[in-house]
């Protein structure tokens, strides 16, 4: 068995405005949406470059719920671009919580994570060049020996 493809599917309290914040801060484009007719979205379709993404209201009844529900996120979604620094201060502008600056990190790239306005974890990334995993590896160590405790 193959996989063919790969879709991030994400809960958020209020998916039509999560759906325009994406589009304004993060270049996503909606391609399709399903609305019940309570109003509700149990589907939209967003595509941020060739990585799909769908979004949905939350469900209680079905006990599907956002992050901001759940008080906290899961992990992050990492866009990799060629422009990582007209994204960023994008998103920031438009409401964005930065949970760690964009800089220049030890792997090789110009990384940093964003929170957007509906809870959901996004790091966005450049590469500026290449490491070898020995040299990751050695940095790795000298940059968390410097920082203190990681557990």
């Amino acid at each position: 068995m193959a996989i063919t493809g790969h879709t991030i599917h994400l809960t958020v309290d209020g998916a039509g405005d999560a759906s325009a914040w994406y589009a304004k801060a993060l270049d996503a484009r909606e391609r399709s949406r399903i609305t019940l007719p309570d109003g509700k979205l149990i589907h939209v379709e967003l595509g941020f470059g060739d990585l799909t993404v769908m979004l949905a209201d939350e469900f209680p009844e079905m006990t599907s719920f956002g992050p901001r529900h759940l008080d906290g996120t899961y992990g992050a979604i990492y866009l990799h671009l060629d422009d990582v620094d007209r994204l960023w201060h994008r998103a920031v502008r438009a409401g964005a919580t930065v949970v760690r600056p964009l800089a220049t990190v030890f792997w090789g790239e110009r990384d940093g994570q964003i929170l957007d306005p509906f809870g959901h974890r996004w790091g966005l990334t450049q590469h500026v060049r290449d490491v070898s995993i020995l040299e990751m590896q050695k940095l790795a160590i000298e940059a968390f020996s410097e920082s203190g405790d990681h557990s």
